[in-house]
């Protein structure tokens, strides 16, 4: 089997963190219980409550809430997220919705100023960009159907880092040396983020500590969830908001009091000899890896290794004919109709895959019409503004019980405003700015109460009698889908070990260009990429892929090394 040479530039902290050596495998394989996280902090907390008995959603409540505090920047009690669900007893996968929605008073020219949409730079920040968080209501949600141990009990190891303080990650020290000097007009972030990185002494590791959210984890506890959406904690998230000095929101409490997490069910497809269940409507990921994985079920991917350019080009070719449905049929399905069993038929997929040649990429994807054309001609390309803001773990307990958690707050550090000691959201600007595609309406056009599309993808995959095989997610913005997608691949027809194929150079097609993870080997296939037909840019690209495999022996786990993160069980 082909792996990938180590060789990536020191100039991309991300890329170069792949030249590391991956923990030993015995280090990260266990007969009973397994995290895999983005924090250590965030695994050894839920290995403790694994331990005491506690179901993989009561390690899911007590990871989400640490990584809530180490890396806020990217989720956290202000957002929301998707919490897909193996229930080992009776043999069941649930899928908890856990998305935000839009104010009541929400209308589709919301991100328009003289009809014309404004650029996204501009809407990011500001209070009109939040939407009702829904991670709270979702985790309450799952504890009240599954958990074992007392709410309050999994908020405590949360509270006490957030009170007590930890050495800053370093991922968090990057992002506040790296990312848009923009983030400092905002006072919240200069109070909280800023004063603590200038406040280390030269050479030493800035403390994190963050009293405010301690004290609103501690009243979460003590008053349980619902407290989140009555009372102080709603008051005082909308007051502030509200009082944005740019596009101030049009949130009010009873947007916060009429909060309730949806339980869906889960899309689910075949890909050769395994089902793969995702994330259905309003996230688009759980439909468009069932649409990539359809096509590539046509094309002999085992023959191609992860360094092959026809296996790149495959993977890319059938990521545009699924951004290109996505961005015509996909929102919230309260609210618009959408064909899931459609756009996930085999039939139709088989159709879509006759549209993709080996040799050459197409000169423009289109979407298609389920139960009709394979094309349709007159339809816009897809396009997407998301960004990564976003953290995957996953989990299973000592009874097979699993979890894939995807939490987000959208745009790394959210809308740049805090309330409680977490970020505000900005996930409303997921939704699209235009309220008319084509002559009809979006599907994704801002609406009251509304759920904004997503691209999270958390990931159950079951064998051909049914057991669960590999759980999986990532962070990533509209990225995500692309880096599941290959990871999939990489371990489903590669037959590569779930570490070796997290750590793979991300590559991605959402409708625009090929991007090419910047500064590792594969940016090698530039030219030959370029030759087929593909418009290539290579980009940094932090995906954030944890994941566990099921082995013989027990489980095995995967953490993305671009992150701080480790998998880890006994």
């Amino acid at each position: 089997m082909l792996v990938f040479l180590p060789a990536c530039s020191r100039d991309n902290p991300d890329a170069a963190a792949l030249l590391e050596p991956g923990p030993p495998v015995e280090e990260r394989t266990a007969a009973r219980f397994m995290v895999s996280a983005a924090h250590p902090h965030a695994v050894e907390v839920g290995l403790d409550v694994l331990r005491r008995g506690g179901h993989a959603v009561d390690a899911a409540i007590a990871v989400q809430m640490v990584l809530g505090f180490l890396e806020a920047p990217e989720s956290g009690v202000g957002g929301g997220g998707f919490l897909l669900l193996r229930d080992a007893e009776r043999d069941q996968l649930q899928f908890y919705d856990g998305r935000e929605i839009a104010p009541a008073a929400a209308t589709p020219d919301r991100f328009t100023l003289v009809g014309q949409a404004l650029p996204l730079w501009a809407v990011v920040p500001g209070g009109r960009s939040v939407g009702v968080p829904g991670l709270v209501a979702m985790l309450a949600a799952a504890h009240h159907d599954h958990g074992r141990l007392p709410w309050s009990d999994l908020l405590q190891p949360a509270i006490a880092l957030a009170r007590e303080g930890t050495p800053m990650p370093s991922r968090l020290q990057r992002q506040l040396a790296e990312e848009d000097p923009s983030l400092w007009l905002s006072p919240d972030l200069r109070r909280h983020f800023l004063a603590q990185l200038r406040g280390k002494d030269k050479g030493d590791t800035p403390a994190l500590r963050n009293p405010a959210l301690a004290d609103t984890l501690t009243q979460l506890a003590a008053d349980g969830p619902d407290s989140f959406y009555h009372g102080e904690i709603a008051q005082a998230l909308v007051e502030r908001a509200r009082t944005s000095w740019l596009w101030p929101s049009d949130l009010d409490p009873d947007d916060l009091a009429v909060y309730r997490a949806v339980l869906r069910d889960p899309v689910c497809g075949p890909y050769r000899q395994w089902q793969v269940c995702g994330a259905p409507p309003p996230s688009s990921g759980g439909i468009a890896l069932i649409q990539i994985l359809g096509m590539l079920s046509h094309f002999p991917m085992s023959d191609y290794g992860p360094d092959s350019a026809i296996g790149i080009h495959l993977v890319a070719e059938a990521s545009r004919l699924a951004f290109a449905d996505r961005e015509r049929y996909l929102g919230d399905p309260d609210q618009v109709a959408v064909p899931i069993t459609g756009l996930t038929d085999p039939a139709y997929l088989r159709a879509r895959a006759g549209l993709i040649d080996p040799g050459k990429a197409m000169a423009q994807a289109l979407p298609g019409e389920p139960g009709g054309r394979a094309v349709i001609r007159e339809a816009r390309s897809s396009r997407s503004t998301e960004r990564g803001g976003t953290s995957h773990f996953s989990v299973v307990d000592a009874d097979g019980n699993m979890v894939a958690l995807t939490s987000s707050i959208e745009a790394p550090f959210g809308s740049r405003m805090m309330s409680g000691g977490f970020l505000l959201n900005n996930q409303l600007t997921d939704f699209s700015f235009e309220a008319e595609q084509d002559g009809r309406p979006h599907p994704n056009a801002v609406g009251p109460h509304k759920r904004p599309r997503s691209s999270m993808s958390p990931v159950i995959v079951l064998d051909d009698q049914g057991r669960p095989v590999l759980v999986l997610g990532s962070r990533g913005g509209s990225r995500i889908i692309g880096h599941v997608a290959r990871t999939l691949v990489a371990v489903l027809d590669w037959q590569m070990d779930i570490q070796d194929a997290v750590a793979l150079p991300n590559f991605v097609h959402r409708g625009e260009a090929l991007e090419l993870e910047q500064g590792t080997p594969i940016v090698r296939h530039r030219r030959a990429l370029e030759t087929l037909g593909h418009r290539v840019v290579e980009t940094r690209m932090t995906s954030g892929l944890h994941g566990i495999e099921r082995i013989p022996e027990g489980w095995r786990g995967g953490a993305d090394p671009r992150l701080d993160g480790i998998a880890k069980g006994e």
